[in-house]
C-alpha cells in the first residue's frame, strides 16, 4: 500500500533526524528550514510523528505484503 511506504519513508527520516541530534547535536530539518520553529519544519515534525503513529499499525496487520506487492 503507498501510505505504507509513504509513512515508512517519513518515520526512516524522523530516525535519521534523531540520530543526528543525539548523536551531534544538530537537527537536519531545523537546518533546513530556519529553525525548529519555522513553520515549514513544524509540519515536517507533525508528519513524521503521524508517520509514525501509522506504522504502529504495521506491526498489527495480518496481511503480510508479498514479492509481488513490493
Amino acid at each position: 500500500m503507498i501510505m505504507d511506504r509513504i509513512a515508512l519513508v517519513l518515520t526512516i527520516i524522523g530516525g535519521i533526524n534523531w540520530g543526528s541530534v543525539g548523536l551531534f547535536r544538530f537537527d537536519l530539518v531545523a537546518w533546513l528550514f530556519g529553525g525548529q520553529t519555522a513553520t515549514v519544519s513544524r509540519v515536517i515534525y507533525t508528519l513524521v510523528g503521524l508517520s509514525a503513529l501509522w506504522c504502529i499499525s504495521l506491526l498489527f496487520r495480518t496481511d503480510a505484503l508479498t514479492d509481488d506487492e513490493i
